[in-house]
């Protein structure tokens, strides 16, 4: 499948070049892959009385070690789910601010996660959870899509504005099943809500870890039929390219990854949006490169936005979904600013 040497593409960084030999910047990648390692390693570092290893001779020491290796690993696996849906978002729907938070897909596998977890998830053992947040993610994608399309592409308007609407609709239905819940389940629920990495059982980390890289696989293998989408409809077709079958099936991935992601740690927004954005600067437009370094990055970002949420105001620990939206909702506005020249936000 080859690509016109000079062709546009509408990605999040704007219309930029796209060469049909694109490779990220080496001293970009270099600096990338050491950068990484170095702020995973001071995640595991960072703790409520300051930078070092607990006392690893005391239970007690081994202890919080093994919390925050278990919130560690969650915050891997989640961060790369919500950062690398939202690469596709951007991708199949063309504009620089979707992603599952702000286009209601959050909400909706909020809603099917919070019934989950009130009303008996568990009869379907590890896979309950993941399974009806999907569900619900996939309806709620579908309403407002439905909603946003009058006859032809939804602008990003009128997804933002329809994404509102949904997700407005779930946080109410939720918040009703809150107010009816017993004191536990509101509990669990609300803290759940606000973002929570805290680690589950053995068998629903071993589902969701399954899910989330099968689903990365899919859409790395996915990668040149994205890069030839995000050209137009037109121009995959005259590529030989089926783009509703590539459509479906990108969708249908990312929606996976953001409902598994709900599931896991709540409701978590503007993952999917920072990091997408930072990563195409960093690696080009080109998602053979583009969604595993949004993976990467993915979780990265998201492990240190846990150690700050557990360290910024010790012993209080902050809900780390506080600190991404803190993160995320100036950056929103930057890139909405910004993007509105393009002609192809509409």
């Amino acid at each position: 499948m080859s690509l016109p040497p000079k062709a546009r593409i509408s990605g999040g960084d704007g219309c930029r070049p796209f060469p049909a030999k694109a490779s990220p910047n080496r001293r970009r990648a270099l600096l990338f892959i050491v950068a990484v390692p170095v702020l995973l390693g001071l995640s595991l570092l960072l703790g409520p009385s300051g930078i070092g290893l607990p006392d690893m001779t005391a239970s007690s020491g081994q202890a919080i070690f093994s919390l925050r290796l278990g919130r560690f690993f969650m915050g891997m696996m989640v961060g790369a789910a919500l950062s690398t849906s939202g690469t596709v978002f951007q991708a199949i729907l063309r504009n620089p601010l979707a992603e599952p938070y702000v286009l209601g897909v959050s909400g909706g596998a909020g809603l099917g996660a919070a019934l989950s977890i009130l009303v008996g998830g568990g009869l379907l053992g590890a896979v309950g959870l993941p399974l009806t947040a999907f569900f619900f993610a996939l309806l709620t994608l579908m309403a407002v899509y439905g909603i946003a399309n009058q006859g032809g592409v939804p602008s990003v308007y009128s997804l933002i504005l329809s994404g509102v609407i949904v997700s407005s609709i779930c946080s109410s239905v939720i918040m009703f099943l809150v107010s009816t819940a017993d004191i536990d389940g509101m509990h669990t629920v609300v803290w759940w809500m606000l973002g929570n990495l805290q680690p589950g059982s053995w068998a629903e980390q071993a589902v969701s870890l399954l899910i989330i890289v099968c689903a990365i696989v899919g859409l790395w293998l996915l990668a040149p039929a994205l890069n030839v989408l995000t050209l137009g409809r037109e121009m995959a077709h005259y590529q030989g390219l089926n783009a509703g079958v590539v459509t479906i099936s990108s969708l249908l991935l990312a929606t996976l990854l953001a409902a598994t992601a709900v599931s896991m740690g709540g409701m978590i927004g503007f993952v999917g949006l920072i990091v997408p954005h930072v990563m195409r600067a960093l690696f080009g437009p080109d998602h053979r490169w583009l969604v595993p370094a949004s993976a990467l990055g993915g979780g990265t970002f998201l492990v240190l936005c846990d150690s700050i949420a557990r360290t910024v105001m010790a012993p209080i620990e902050i809900p780390v979904g506080v600190v991404t939206a803190l993160a995320g909702g100036p950056f929103f506005l930057i890139v909405l600013r910004r993007k509105m020249k393009y002609a192809w936000i509409d």
